[in-house]
């Protein structure tokens, strides 16, 4: 039987739906015979507790949404891995959703998570949405900004990321110093602050260097690997090829990365690669050199995920801004 209700386990086992209601929730009295009755009953059913409705009494789901602009990047998957492993424990379960670095299908997602109750949600933002995110704060569920945060956003609210600018900055350095004055960049967008403090971090290197900027070698994307591989061949079909690659995610990384290969060029050889971010496939080439920032993104989701608990089980609510500080690194 499809859809059975507390009223066809009460009419089938003879009670009242109120008694039915005890014996299944376990509260109040009810004799060791009703109570067998009633649960060989329902069991005999299949029926299933309407979760909506006890959620609707209880006020808690207990479900947190996760909004992530891009599913399949690794980077992000750890950051959920961390805050799950952090909330599950307590009782909580993520409804997951992957916005595809689209405002719009963001704004969607988080109106049907409100709509859902969750308990308190996680954004990684792709921008333009603070109107939303502002009405559900104002109706009382948490939120927690990971990795991007909204800039320009009057409401304080939880905000966990990484110091970008100062990672930029030393990774630009890096190139500079080994004589590189020649930076093909590829940024990210600039619609949201990792995009922007990244790109902004490369511009304070470069002039703190005393270099200009050349808009030949600057390529705007938005964070996906077919723009790693557009910019490489932009860069090396013009006339002066930069000789070190500078991309600003891990995601574009690999697509410079799958393009130089195709163009036949070498690393380090041939040009030097600088990643924001490890580019795990990067593994499987011999000696690729590739000079990256290490960040921690499974830190970062436990962290969100200790912020949550403190939230929900605490009732805590002094606003939490903290940055990761990545590590310069080379493969």
């Amino acid at each position: 039987m499809n859809n059975v209700t507390i009223k066809d386990v009460a009419k089938e086992s003879g009670v009242s739906t109120a008694t039915v209601s005890r014996v299944l929730s376990n509260k109040g009295y009810a004799s060791n015979e009703i109570r067998e009755k009633v649960l060989s009953t329902a069991k005999k059913l299949n029926y299933q507790p309407n979760a909506l409705a006890r959620s609707l009494k209880n006020h808690q789901t207990n479900t947190i949404g996760v909004v992530i602009p891009d599913i399949s990047n690794p980077y992000f998957m750890k950051i959920s891995r961390g805050i799950e492993d952090t909330v599950y424990p307590n009782g909580y379960n993520l409804i997951f959703a992957s916005a595809e670095e689209k405002p719009k299908k963001e704004k969607e997602l988080l109106n049907v998570l409100f709509e859902k109750r969750v308990d308190a949600i996680v954004l990684a933002t792709s921008g333009h949405n603070e109107e939303t995110v502002d009405r559900i704060t104002k109706n009382g569920i948490p939120f927690i900004l990971v990795d991007r945060e909204i800039r320009d956003y009057e409401a304080t609210i939880d905000y966990i990321a990484e110091d970008n600018f100062k990672a930029a900055y030393e990774l630009t350095n890096y190139l500079l110093g080994k004589g590189h004055t020649r930076i093909g960049v590829i940024n990210g967008s600039l619609e949201v602050s990792t995009g922007l403090e990244r790109y902004n971090g490369f511009q304070k290197a470069i002039i703190d260097y005393g270099l200009e900027e050349d808009p030949e070698l600057i390529y705007n994307g938005n964070f996906n690997q077919e723009d790693g591989e557009k910019a490489v061949d932009r860069f090396f079909n013009s006339e002066n090829k930069p000789t070190a690659i500078l991309s600003f995610n891990n995601t574009m990384s690999f697509g410079a990365l799958l393009q130089l290969s195709r163009m036949g060029y070498r690393l380090p050889k041939d040009v030097t690669m600088a990643s924001f971010g490890e580019v795990e496939a990067a593994q499987l080439l011999k000696s690729p050199e590739i000079v990256y920032v290490s960040q921690s993104p499974y830190e970062m989701g436990v962290r969100v995920g200790e912020i949550i608990m403190n939230r929900l089980l605490n009732n805590a609510n002094e606003p939490i801004v903290e940055k990761f500080r990545p590590k310069l690194m080379v493969f």
